[in-house]
């Protein structure tokens, strides 16, 4: 049996992958990646299933400087590259730059020097950048974000690694919308927070559509990739979006949270000039004190932005979907009650 490697192995994304690979047993050893090693992470319920697997094995390394050896790297079949610093707001635009895409070449770099030729490449729905219309794979990318520009250079980078040995060389570049899931901690983690706090409110944003998954559908959905269509079917490369099709709208994201908290609050609208006022006062008096807060303005100007974005791939390639956004989260509140 080969080994498999994850480049930001101990994060969402990648502990969730790793348990996935380490119960379907189809590599003897799997290698998780990253700046942050295990021991020096909270408490987390999934690294707490990986610490003591017998074919896990942490390797602490920062993706921004060269991979070195180490042993079992000769065996290495296929590469997941999910390292990347991806949190908005939370980083100066130059950070995406230069984590994003040294990464891209170190690691690119590094799977010719082991002889691995088949690389699955986790990028995202930024590239795209802000649109009301609805757009998928084929639709122009204008990031308008550092994060969203610094991953769509990586994915030319992944790209002309694959171009040098289009024979024997294989790629998948998926693009997840928001991910969401069990101890995720990202926006819709907030949302649910909101909503049950009793302090979410509707800003004229009803209607606006976020694409997203949830994190064990994407893990079904990119191994389907790489299994089904790579492989399966002798392709060397494909660029699939990962969503829900269609994105859910915000008020379907509160009515289906409200449902599996079995509740059903009225929900005020704020005008939305009201409500950036005093997330950058908020900001600027609780800035001085280094409080953090879930107000932030930037977060603010995202949830009325439409993040309008389908996988045609999916849809062409007849690709079954396992959760519903409502199937998800009760699936999400079963594993991890303690978030909800």
């Amino acid at each position: 049996m080969s080994n498999a490697i994850i480049f930001g192995g101990t994060g969402f994304f990648g502990t969730f992958m790793a348990l996935h690979l380490s119960r379907e047993k189809k590599y003897e050893k799997i290698f998780l990646y990253d700046i942050e090693d295990i021991k020096e992470k909270k408490f987390d319920y999934r690294l707490n299933q990986l610490k003591n697997h017998p074919n896990i094995i942490f390797i602490k390394g920062c993706v921004r400087e060269p991979i070195k050896k180490f042993d079992g790297d000769d065996n290495i079949s296929i590469i997941f590259n999910f390292a990347a610093i991806h949190r908005e707001p939370g980083h100066e635009d130059w950070e995406y730059y230069d984590t994003n895409l040294k990464g891209a070449s170190n690691i690119t770099y590094w799977a010719d020097e082991i002889g691995c030729k088949d690389i699955i490449f986790s990028s995202s729905i930024s590239p795209y950048g802000l649109s009301e219309e609805l757009r998928d794979e084929s639709s122009l990318t204008v990031p308008s974000s550092a994060y969203g520009g610094s991953k769509l250079v990586s994915e030319q980078i992944h790209r002309t690694w694959l171009s040098n040995d289009l024979d024997e060389k294989k790629l998948i570049i998926v693009r997840p919308g928001v991910i969401f899931g069990p101890s995720e901690g990202g926006n819709v983690s907030r949302l649910i927070k909101a909503v049950k706090g009793n302090y979410f409110f509707y800003m004229g944003n009803r209607n606006t559509r976020k694409a997203g998954i949830y994190i064990k559908e994407l893990i079904n959905y990119v191994m389907w990739l790489h299994d089904e269509q790579l492989i399966s079917q002798d392709k060397n490369y494909i660029l699939a979006n990962a969503t829900m099709n269609p994105g859910p709208s915000v008020g379907e994201y509160v009515e289906s949270i409200q449902k599996i908290l079995k509740r059903k609050n009225f929900i005020i609208s704020v005008p939305f000039r009201l409500l950036l006022s005093i997330s950058k006062i908020l900001e600027l008096f609780l800035g001085i004190f280094n409080i953090s807060h879930p107000f932030s303005p930037v977060r603010i100007k995202k949830l009325v932005n439409s993040n309008n974005i389908i996988s045609s791939y999916a849809e062409e390639n007849n690709y079954e979907y396992i959760y519903d956004l409502e199937d998800a989260l009760y699936d999400w509140k079963l594993e991890y009650p303690e978030e909800w």
